[in-house]
């Protein structure tokens, strides 16, 4: 008997990188660089974290279109002159994109974002579950 290693986010994350291959070339061709996210599954809801400092509340657009949900955005670089004394420039700036494909458990129509000191927090509610309906069998005489 083989023992097989349980992973359950190996799949998720597949096909999340999947997705950000393949079903937004265009889109992720333009994008400089990707934040950083945590995705965490709790009993009521998913919850997105994503590193996104210096980036305006209003300047991040969110869009959930086929199960599919996209952030996206752009940090405005500020003006540095080899006079300001700058050395070293290793915060990334210019446009941002990611894609998480969300399962049919996920209720598109009560996610809400928030951002709090440079961290983007995406919450998305979980459907009820549909309990199976009891159907009585009466005895016919």
């Amino acid at each position: 008997m083989a023992i097989t290693r349980y992973e359950p986010w190996g799949l998720l994350s597949q096909l999340q990188r999947e997705l950000e291959r393949s079903g937004a070339e265009g889109s992720t061709a333009t994008a400089e660089w990707a934040p950083a996210v945590d995705i965490k599954e709790e009993a009521d809801k998913f919850v997105i974290h994503a590193d996104i400092p210096g980036v305006k509340p209003e300047e991040i657009d969110i869009s959930m279109e086929d199960g599919v949900l996209t952030i996206r955005g752009e940090k405005k670089s500020e003006a540095k002159t080899e006079k300001e004394g700058y050395k070293r420039v290793e915060r990334t700036y210019g446009s941002f994109y990611r894609r998480f494909s969300l399962p049919d458990t996920a209720n598109a129509d009560a996610i809400s974002a928030a951002s709090k000191h440079g961290v983007l927090e995406v919450i998305i509610p979980k459907r009820e579950a549909v309990q199976p309906k009891k159907i009585s069998v009466t005895a016919v005489q």
